[in-house]
């Protein structure tokens, strides 16, 4: 009996392992991909490339096209919340960091207002480095003669992601290696098809920007409230506050999507297909196996969050608008302890303004070293 019950395990175990693959490959298939790695090597003073890790910057886009460069159609936007606009943010920027000797990985976000220098442009907040740059090169394209809309609208989104890459390597020291981005229609998708995800609010909430009305506690969102709930703008600590946000929310969403029963539900696979069809765009050699194994550790709680120290979250530039300023040295060597680059330097008696925000804060929603997703479903602001 005892044998019987070990070997039906053992096929039921590698049936599914089976099926999952399978359903990786589907996903894989259906993935929309980007030639960005083509011109990393061509971005001035990159970091070296190999450096112990795999780095994979992720982006979460607020574009109004879908994956392709067509627009949203009007009922979609209004799913959506939002309005059309020829813009480009990227609302949500992490590098996730993959050691080679098997180490936990870590999850390192950057605040969307962070004021950095733009190659091509100019000084300006992080999240606008995609967009502006994507915009002047579409605008230089048609005037040289490029008819074709979405050959401009490809060409120009690779520049944009071009400069986004070049911004996140000269603020952090890193090397990115693989590039992978989800819209927001994508974003909506994904939510609906895993059925909601579940949150927990300290307090109740009301932002008639954002449409994030939510009452305190538990509860299980998807869809516009989940994007409502992630893009909330009058919040406690501004951008920080709606990175624990995204953090835990992240965690969350990466647990259900994997005990959903998403990669052998037909009806969930083919939702999800769907929504990365229409969303998402990954670097045409990274491998989502590789992605898979993290949202696994992610899931569990195999992987620590962090965010990058900050010395003001509520500065203003010389246009009269609301950045986040860094030290952008501060950041750097920040990140390189981080990592293990640089030993931990001893204590200091006198605080500095960045260690307030970042260097010893894992955002964890109490400010410990620890992985969001050990918590069953953390409370946030």
């Amino acid at each position: 009996m005892g044998r019987t019950v070990v070997a039906l395990v053992a096929v039921t175990t590698l049936a599914f392992s089976g099926y999952f693959w399978t359903a990786l490959r589907l996903v894989q298939q259906n993935t929309n991909t980007t030639q960005i790695l083509e011109v990393l090597d061509d971005i001035p003073n990159s970091p070296p490339a190999e450096d112990g890790a795999l780095d994979i910057l992720l982006v979460g886009s607020d574009s109004r096209t879908d994956a392709q460069g067509r627009p949203l159609p009007a009922d979609v936007l209004r799913k959506l919340r939002t309005e059309s606009t020829d813009t480009v943010n990227t609302d949500t920027i992490i590098v996730m960091r993959i050691p080679r000797n098997g180490g936990k990985a870590s999850a390192i976000s950057i605040p969307r207002d962070t004021y950095v220098p733009i190659p091509g442009f100019r000084e300006d907040k992080i999240n606008s480095a995609y967009g502006a740059v994507k915009y002047l090169t579409a605008e230089r394209l048609q005037a040289e003669g490029v008819s074709d809309q979405q050959d401009r609208e490809r060409k120009s989104d690779e520049a944009g992601r071009k400069a986004l890459v070049q911004v996140v390597q000269d603020l952090t020291g890193m090397r990115i290696d693989h590039y992978a981005e989800i819209n927001l229609y994508g974003f909506y998708l994904l939510t609906e098809v895993i059925g909601g995800v579940k949150v927990c609010l300290k307090a109740g909430t009301s932002d008639p920007n954002s449409g994030a009305n939510f009452r305190a506690g538990e509860q299980v969102i998807s869809g516009g409230d989940a994007l409502s709930f992630v893009r909330q703008r009058n919040m406690p600590g501004g951008d920080l506050g709606r990175i624990a946000r995204q953090q835990v929310f992240m965690s969350q969403a990466m647990k259900q999507l994997l005990s959903a029963g998403t990669f052998t539900d037909p009806g969930r696979l083919n939702g999800l297909l769907d929504a990365i069809s229409k969303s998402v765009v990954v670097d045409q050699k990274l491998d989502l196996a590789t992605l898979a194994a993290q949202a696994q550790g992610l899931a569990s709680g195999n992987m620590e969050f962090a965010t990058i120290p900050v010395t003001n979250i509520d500065a203003r530039n010389e246009r009269g608008q609301s950045v986040v300023t860094v030290d952008r040295d501060a950041v750097k060597a920040w990140v390189a302890q981080l990592i293990g680059e640089t030993p931990k330097p001893a204590p200091s008696s006198t605080p500095t303004s960045a260690s307030k925000f970042g260097p010893d804060k894992l955002l964890s929603l109490d400010g410990a070293h620890t992985a969001v997703a050990q918590q069953d479903v953390p409370c946030v602001d």
